[in-house]
């Protein structure tokens, strides 16, 4: 079994490898002068179950990274190769519901097959379809085994979980029933890319704690209007949590200033060194997602891991 990663998350694959007792392979990855990328296996992969770990969060240059990395792994004769990717990114794109747009996520699904990956390993798609893209073995963790144990934890009294939007609902059910919760969701329209706007909140929050949970956060535009919402409602202390916490532009201030009182992200996105909120809290998926890979290099079932699934 060896252990590699690109430039996206190395905090992340570090812990993967340290709960698989092994360490991350010895790899060369630079740029030349233009931006163009140079990748190059410093050890023999000859025969061997190699894992790439790499998040596809912006820029691109790293999914493309991921795509040479394949590459390379290929024609250095592996034996199997298992392109993990914590955050599968060109997701939200993922059906022609317009005229005239791409499908990216059917796209990247194709550029990571033909570039090599013998199977791919991801967390908490954006549209769980998407598997369907794929014609290798494919394997879809969810976020919700660590959200939902940490939430049993903090014993949150009175609590009603809300989906920011319709697409959503899946995922706050299965929270609510863990949780012993009740649910609510919040209808919002969405004019544009990256603009959203609320129309009614479905469900009774008032004098309620309310925990808000969603896949993605980018923007924080649909989240922080949704705790707006709840809150004008009657809400009590809203809390909110995602898997992947991308938070690109003014997102970290737009959560600063809305009445969401924490917010829990998980590492699959690397949280960005400038922010200081108090208000953001990481867990990591570095046990499922190593444990996952484990199991896979010993050829046993990982439905076990699926527990408290969507």
């Amino acid at each position: 079994m060896k252990v590699f990663t690109g430039s996206s998350n190395p905090a992340l694959a570090n812990k993967i490898a340290e709960y698989l007792n092994t360490r991350l392979g010895d790899c060369e990855l630079k740029k030349f002068s233009d931006g163009e990328i140079y990748f190059k296996y410093n050890e023999n992969i000859r025969g061997c179950d190699v894992f790439l770990v790499q998040s596809t969060q912006p820029p691109a240059a790293h999914l493309m990274e991921l795509l040479i990395m394949l590459d390379a792994a290929k024609r250095s004769s592996a034996k199997r190769i298992t392109a993990v990717i914590p955050y599968f990114g060109y997701a939200r794109q993922d059906r022609k519901d317009r005229p005239r747009v791409a499908i990216t996520a059917k796209l990247v699904a194709d550029l990571l097959a033909t570039a090599g990956a013998d199977r791919v390993l991801t967390m908490d798609l954006h549209a769980a379809q998407i598997q369907g893209f794929f014609n290798v073995p494919f394997d879809h963790l969810y976020a919700s085994a660590i959200l939902i144990d940490f939430y049993k934890m903090k014993a949150i009294n009175d609590l009603v979980v809300v989906s920011p939007d319709i697409g959503s609902m899946k995922t706050a059910r299965a929270y609510a029933q863990f949780l012993g919760g009740t649910l609510a969701v919040v209808d919002k329209r969405r004019p544009s890319q990256n603009v959203s706007e609320v129309m009614n909140v479905i469900g009774d929050v008032d004098g309620c704690n309310v925990l808000m949970v969603d896949d993605l956060v980018d923007t924080g535009g649909s989240i922080t209007l949704a705790a707006e919402a709840v809150k004008n409602k009657g809400a009590k202390n809203i809390y909110a949590c995602c898997t992947h916490g991308v938070l690109s532009g003014n997102a970290v201030e737009k959560i600063e200033k809305s009445p969401i009182r924490e917010f829990v992200i998980t590492d699959t996105v690397p949280l960005r060194s400038d922010i200081k909120s108090k208000k953001f809290k990481v867990l990591t998926a570095s046990r499922i997602i190593g444990e996952s890979m484990r199991r896979i290099f010993n050829e046993e079932s990982i439905s076990s891991l699926f527990v408290n699934q969507r």
